[in-house]
C-alpha cells in the first residue's frame, strides 16, 4: 500500500536522523511492536520501563510513512463530535474519553520535554466554528456537555469571533489548552530515548510470516530470521489492516498544504488551531518556523490513482478556502501531499483482541486525533501487558 505521494515537509525539518540497522539474526523479546511510527514510538517509550525485553521493527525506515504527514493538531475534540458520542457510547463513556484525550495531551506535552529534540510542542488554543446553521446548532449541544463537565470552552458570537480573527462566522468553541507538535522530531525522540532505555529497533526488516501459538508467536522476516516473542503489538499505522482487516476501520484520502514562511499574523488571534463542523472539514495551524499547514476536504478514496490524480486541484481549493479567511496573509504552497486517512465508524479508536492472535494487541489509532489517540492507547496497553488493571480499557477494546 503506497500511503502517500507529493513534497513533504516534516522530514526536512531534522537533518540527519538517527538510523537503525535491519535484523541479521534470530532473536527472543517478551514484547515486539510491528511499526515504527507514532503509534510504535509511544508503545515503545511506555514499555521501556518496565523490565521486559522490547523490539521494534518496521519494513522501511522509522517516521517516514504516515508520520512524516501528521500534521498534528494535538486537541481532545475529534472527528466524531462530542454530542455525538454521547448518542453512541452513552454521556459516562464519552465524557471518559474526552478526558483521556485532554490528559494524553498534558502527557505528550511532559514526555517531549524529557526526549532530546526540540519537537517544537507548543499549547494552543483551538477556535471551532460553525460551518452553516446545523454547525450552531451542534456546537451549541457540544458547548453543554464541555460547560457541565468542567472543560476550558467558552463560546464566542459573531462579533467576539470577528474581534479576534475579522472574519465572519456565527458562532465558534473556543478550546484552551489544546497544543501542536513536530511529529518527525518527536518520534525520532521517542525512539532514541527507548533505545537508550534498552528496546532494540530495525529498520528495513519486513515481516513476511508468522506462527501464532497459544502462549508465543513467532514472526518470520524477509531476509530470513525470526522473532520469538510473547507478546505481538500491531501499530503498523493504516497498515495494521494488512494484518487484520476490522470492520469498524475505514480509509479515505486527505490532503494537505504546506506554505511559505509567513512574516505577519495579525489577524490570526493567538496562532489557535483552527477547524470547522462541516464534513469534511478544513483545518488548520501554523509551524515554528512560521508555515501555516491547511488541510483536509477527505474523500471516500480509497484507490492510489485516483488520490493522486486530485492532489493539485485540492491543492489549490486549500489555498483558496485559506484566503477566505485571511485574505491579508499571502501564501503559497512550498509542500503538498495526498494521503490516505483511517478513521472508525464509531468515532473513537480502538485497542483490540482477536481470538485468532491471542496475546497481540492491534492499535487502531485512527482519526483526526491520531497522536492523542496513540498516547492513550499506549498508556493503556503498558497497564494491560503489566498485568495491572485498567478502567478504561473495555471502551477501546469493544467489538
Amino acid at each position: 500500500m503506497n500511503l502517500l505521494s507529493g513534497k513533504i515537509y516534516w522530514p526536512t525539518t531534522l537533518t540527519n536522523p538517527p538510523s537503525y540497522p535491519s535484523l541479521e539474526e534470530d532473536i527472543k523479546c517478551d514484547v515486539l511492536i510491528i511499526g515504527g511510527g507514532s503509534s510504535g514510538a509511544m508503545c515503545a517509550n511506555y514499555l521501556s520501563n518496565i523490565g521486559l525485553k522490547v523490539v521494534v521493527v518496521d519494513k522501511g525506515k522509522i517516521a517516514n510513512s504516515s508520520t512524516s504527514v501528521n500534521t498534528a493538531l494535538i486537541q481532545y475534540l475529534g472527528d466524531k463530535m462530542l454530542h455525538e458520542l454521547v448518542n453512541s457510547f452513552g454521556e459516562e463513556k464519552a465524557i471518559l474519553h474526552t478526558k483521556l484525550c485532554e490528559q494524553s495531551i498534558k502527557d505528550i506535552e511532559k514526555t517531549s520535554s524529557t526526549i532530546d529534540y526540540d519537537c517544537e510542542f507548543k499549547l494552543r488554543d483551538t477556535l471551532y466554528y460553525a460551518s452553516d446553521v446545523e454547525g450552531v446548532s451542534n456546537i451549541k449541544k457540544d458547548f453543554s456537555y464541555l460547560k457541565s463537565h468542567n472543560f476550558k470552552a467558552e463560546l464566542l458570537n459573531k462579533d467576539q469571533i470577528y474581534e479576534k480573527y475579522n472574519f465572519k462566522k456565527d458562532l465558534a468553541l473556543y478550546l484552551s489548552d489544546d497544543a501542536e507538535i513536530n511529529p518527525f522530531k518527536y518520534t525520532h525522540g521517542l525512539f532514541e530515548k527507548a533505545s537508550k532505555n534498552g528496546v532494540r529497533i530495525f529498520e528495513h526488516t519486513s515481516v513476511n510470516g508468522k506462527l501464532v501459538k497459544k502462549d508465543s508467536t513467532t514472526i518470520y522476516t524477509k531476509n530470513g530470521h525470526s522473532i520469538n516473542t510473547r507478546f505481538v503489538i500491531a501499530a503498523a499505522g493504516y497498515e495494521t489492516l494488512e494484518i487484520k482487516v476490522e470492520k469498524n476501520c475505514v480509509l479515505s484520502s486527505s490532503y494537505t498544504v504546506v506554505t511559505n514562511p509567513v512574516d505577519d499574523f495579525k489577524n490570526w488571534y493567538k496562532r489557535t488551531l483552527i477547524w470547522e463542523t462541516a464534513r469534511p472539514y478544513i483545518y488548520m495551524r501554523t509551524t515554528s518556523d512560521n508555515r501555516i499547514i491547511i488541510g483536509g476536504l477527505d474523500e471516500n478514496i480509497t484507490n492510489e490513482e485516483d488520490r493522486n490524480s486530485k492532489v493539485i486541484s485540492k491543492k489549490e481549493f486549500l489555498i483558496n478556502e485559506f484566503n477566505k479567511l485571511f485574505p491579508n496573509i499571502k501564501v503559497q504552497p512550498d509542500f503538498y501531499v495526498a494521503a490516505f486517512f483511517g478513521g472508525t465508524h464509531d468515532g473513537l479508536p480502538m485497542l483490540k483482541q482477536y481470538d485468532e492472535f491471542p496475546n497481540w494487541y492491534f492499535l487502531f489509532s485512527y482519526g483526526d486525533n491520531g497522536l492523542v489517540y496513540s498516547n492513550l492507547l499506549a498508556k493503556i496497553l503498558r497497564d494491560v501487558i503489566s498485568n495491572k488493571s485498567n478502567y478504561a480499557y473495555s471502551l477501546y477494546n469493544r467489538t
